[in-house]
């Protein structure tokens, strides 16, 4: 059971775009961490913006399993896991991340942040507490 990315992104008006994103890479091959960044990264853009505001969705991609969870405010967060990583602790982890970074990063910020502008260094943080073993909720 393995947790790959964390991103928290803002579905706008024209497009979404990524606001912070935490990667654990470390169980590909040296050489191919960053394409699997570059696909993790484009792959949770692309999920966000196919999800209509207030949804939850699971979706399969290749041998990952993405969970995304948008907002009625347009902040959205997406998870990609193995398959075999409990859906209801990838929901669980996005609803935690997603209020604590509401709280913590101004709203006013999300349409035009990025994550060089974005302060908010939780992510790394969750990704490996939840990597290793699957905390009870």
């Amino acid at each position: 059971m393995r947790l790959y990315s964390l991103s928290v992104l803002y579905k706008g008006d024209p497009k979404v775009h990524l606001l912070k994103a935490a990667y654990d890479v470390s169980t590909f091959n040296f050489f191919q961490r960053s394409s699997v960044q570059e696909f993790m990264t484009f792959t949770s853009q692309l999920i966000a913006e196919r999800s209509p505001l207030g949804s939850r969705a699971s979706v399969k991609e290749q041998e990952y399993l993405c969970h995304v969870y948008v907002r009625n405010d347009g902040l959205a967060g997406v998870v990609i896991a193995d398959n075999e990583y409990p859906q209801r602790v990838c929901f669980t982890l996005l609803d935690k991340v997603l209020d604590e970074f509401s709280r913590q990063v101004s709203k006013m910020d999300w349409p035009s942040g990025s994550p060089a502008t974005i302060n908010y260094s939780a992510l790394d943080g969750y990704l490996s507490k939840y990597q290793v073993q699957t905390p009870e909720t």
